[in-house]
């Protein structure tokens, strides 16, 4: 964002021309010189009168765009890669088809199978043709109890061979389908990094990735410092969190502009990162025409949380001195005095940017906001209250043309 501010050097430039001009002029109070000419009057300026009051703020960060979901597609059997069914860039849908791999090895592995259950079936047959015969003799005492065991055992032997047999058709079967590389999700797809004609061995090899941007997901660091200063306001009344704790996030694109949809911060993570000193956040955006890509660096705007009983200035009013941010005090007798403070968040004041003071001012006292340059510290000023000048320079509202 960018704030409105003087640096102290250029300041002290203006205090000096003022300086200069202020040798050539008589006296204040309205007494004339020697050549007749009458004292110049005390230079007008605009202020306003610090108030304590609630005022919505927000908190802007630096930001990047990731995907909400990222999948790496990757063959789950080895093969020749034959054909690719998509287009770099390409939006899928999940389950589609994104390549294939030669499947004649599958094809005859499952064909092997299939004749390995159709053996053991035969076995199976002929175990309990053979149990058939052997257990009326077996009850008349014809043969001995070891053959009768033997005959029991080998249609059991028959039966289990069938369950594995069974067991790797299904097997070949699956490796078979492995041969077509489907979207696990959908989204947009990238540059396929292996061409038709590769051997993929497997899981070791990355074919592509698909990215999921709608919605996208924009993450950030909190300063733990700041959060710990939100709970300590909040403890004591000063601070309000968005209901459910849920804030809507905006987004800043690189050119300043605003991103047309808003979003909600949806995860805040319990560490620290000992490294930065923030805690990582993130907020889940719509993304309906793909605007946010990955990787894109943004600010992000989080709105819903109020200031209860603050101290706020215009932002035009806070300028930067040797040792940090001050403003210019319009005392009792009307005299400039310049003030270091503390600010704190941003807000926005019937639509003036504004800083919330931390420390620094009391209510009721008056800030210099327009005029900085007709005045020095120490010097009479006639103040005049800034609403006032602003509702007396806005010019009126054009009339509506008529219409025939």
């Amino acid at each position: 964002m960018n704030l409105p501010r003087l640096t102290y050097p250029l300041y002290l430039l203006a205090l000096s021309s003022i300086i200069l001009t202020a040798c050539n002029q008589p006296p204040a109070g309205g007494a004339a010189n020697a050549g007749g000419m009458p004292a110049m009057p005390p230079p007008e300026v605009a202020v306003v009168t610090v108030q304590a009051q609630t005022v919505p703020v927000r908190f802007e960060y630096a930001a990047q765009v990731a995907g909400s979901r990222e999948a790496e597609i990757r063959a789950r059997v080895t093969g020749i890669l034959l054909k690719r069914h998509y287009n770099d860039g390409q939006t899928v849908q999940a389950g589609q088809t994104l390549f294939s791999l030669d499947n004649a090895p599958y094809e005859v592995a499952l064909a092997a199978a299939e004749a390995q259950l159709a053996n053991a079936q035969a076995r199976l047959s002929q175990a309990e043709r053979n149990l058939a015969r052997i257990k009326p003799l077996w009850e008349q005492k014809v043969v001995a109890q070891r053959e009768y065991d033997d005959a029991v055992s080998a249609q059991q032997i028959a039966q289990a061979d069938i369950k594995t047999a069974q067991a790797q058709i299904k097997q070949a079967k699956l490796n078979l389908s492995y041969t077509r590389v489907d979207a696990p999700i959908s989204g947009i797809v990238g540059r396929a990094q292996k061409t038709e004609g590769t051997l993929v061995s497997g899981t070791d090899i990355l074919l592509a990735t698909i990215t999921q941007i709608n919605p996208a997901h924009v993450y950030f660091g909190l300063p733990d410092a700041e959060q710990q200063k939100n709970r300590h306001l909040a403890a004591t009344g000063r601070f309000k969190l968005p209901p459910q704790g849920q804030y809507v996030a905006n987004i800043k694109l690189s050119d300043g502009s605003l991103y047309p949809h808003a979003g909600r911060l949806d995860f805040t993570d319990m560490a620290v990162n000992p490294n930065t000193g923030t805690i990582e956040a993130r907020a889940a955006l719509p993304n309906p025409e793909s605007q946010l890509k990955p990787g894109q660096f943004v600010r992000v705007v989080l709105n819903g949380a109020q200031r209860v009983d603050a101290l706020v200035v215009p932002q035009r009013a806070v300028i930067e001195g040797p040792a940090g941010k001050m403003v210019m005090l319009v005392t009792k007798d009307n005299k400039i005095e310049p003030r270091p403070v503390k600010v704190g968040e941003w807000a926005t004041i019937n639509g003036t940017e504004a800083w919330v003071i931390d420390s620094g001012l009391q209510a009721g006292e008056r800030v210099l906001v327009d005029g900085l340059f007709k005045a020095m510290p120490g010097t009479v000023v006639k103040p005049v209250d800034a609403a006032s000048v602003a509702k007396a320079t806005t010019p009126p509202n054009a009339a509506a043309p008529s219409t025939h």
